[in-house]
């Protein structure tokens, strides 16, 4: 079982707390690499990223002729290591407030419907559910293990070298899983604790210290068959350059997820990941987690957005499909989350790429962290 030195396995609340700790150290990294910390605000208007052909190895499909192309819950990208991931992906990751049956029983609908992605994490205490779910779809012969992309997260207290491998297996221990198609670094942020007197503190380190520790334990699990690609999660330009300069550098990271919807395009991090076979995943494509410990709850809501909604109502489409389809055409790998079997239907839908890309390209707003 898993442990730290220092305290007994995380509760579900305490991961809750570890997140929070995570995201506001993230924020500090913004801040201290590129000055730009502050709530989401409005900027000058921008035409959307195009995928063109150089963009992304997408596989399963005819190839690319103008600005678009056809996406289907088959697609799927080539990775740098020479494996494939579905370009259409599940997100797990449920608030305190859901029972964690409900993402086990979203899973299962999901694989029946025809997703073969399935996002999850360590901190997100829902593996042994989601893994129950997946198990469930495979005796039922309704999937086999192959078909499935199963990514998972080195949650930050366990970077230390020491830790990173027995992170690995309790994540496959819950799951119930022999290997990992993906195992990215969370954030970029390892977190330590100390003990005083009896409790428990924990501090961010927000200068991770790359050139050891964590990846090359990942390095040495991928070539163990533990996990058959290795990633990270929110790094931005800067720390991606540090780490694909580290001297040594066995295996380069295949993927970088990050928050990425109409209101993020995330266009310049985008082209450097192209520009070094880094595939781009994004996360929150329906729009940013509205928490209010770190977002102002004043700013837009992206599924309301007025744009988004004339466009799906035009093709008889969700303002959600519409999300999904603008970020598919930066070549962007997309994480969608839902619950409701009808919204999980929806999203597999498809929507005129060429007519929605020129509405959007008039009239879109987009919104970045910004000093504020």
């Amino acid at each position: 079982m898993l442990h730290t030195s220092a305290q007994s396995p995380a509760t579900p609340t305490s991961r809750q707390s570890e997140l929070k700790h995570a995201i506001y150290a993230r924020l500090a990294v913004y801040k201290a690499s590129c000055g730009c910390l502050g709530r989401v605000k409005p900027v000058s208007r921008s035409a959307p990223h195009t995928l063109d052909k150089d963009s992304a190895a997408w596989t399963k499909t005819p190839p690319l002729q103008g600005k678009v192309m056809a996406f289907t819950k088959d697609t799927r990208v080539q990775l740098s290591d020479g494996h494939t991931m579905p370009v259409l992906g599940l997100g797990t990751y449920a608030p305190k407030t859901v029972p964690k049956s409900v993402g086990e029983e979203a899973t299962k609908v999901a694989i029946e419907l025809g997703y073969r992605h399935i996002d999850c994490a360590y901190i997100y205490g829902n593996e042994v559910e989601i893994g129950r779910a997946i198990r469930a779809k495979i005796s039922e012969g309704t999937v086999k293990r192959e078909d499935i992309f199963y990514t998972g997260k080195l949650w930050c207290r366990f970077f230390s070298s020491d830790m990173v491998r027995k992170a690995m297996e309790k994540s496959m221990s819950d799951l119930q899983l022999d290997y990992l198609d993906l195992f990215i670094m969370h954030f970029p942020v390892s977190i330590k604790y100390t003990v005083h007197d009896g409790s428990i503190s924990q501090t961010p380190h927000i200068n991770l210290p790359l050139e050891s520790g964590p990846l090359q334990v990942l390095e040495a699990c991928k070539d163990a068959g533990l996990v058959r690609s290795i990633g990270v999660s929110n790094f931005n330009r800067r720390q991606l350059e540090r780490l694909l300069n580290k001297p040594g550098l066995k295996y380069a990271p295949v993927c970088n997820q990050v928050e990425c919807h109409p209101y993020l395009n995330q266009k310049k991090l985008t082209e450097f990941c192209k520009s070094k076979n880094i595939v781009v995943v994004g996360y929150s494509v329906l729009g940013s987690h509205r928490d209010p410990n770190w977002m102002d709850l004043s700013t837009p809501v992206l599924l309301e957005d007025p744009i988004l909604i004339s466009i799906g109502k035009k093709y008889n489409q969700s303002a959600a499909v519409v999300a999904m389809r603008y970020v598919l055409q930066l070549g962007v790998v997309v994480l969608a989350k839902s619950f409701s079997p009808e919204r999980l239907k929806q999203n597999l839908q498809e929507v005129d790429p060429e007519k929605a890309e020129k509405r959007l390209e008039k009239d879109q707003i987009y919104y970045v962290f910004s000093p504020g």
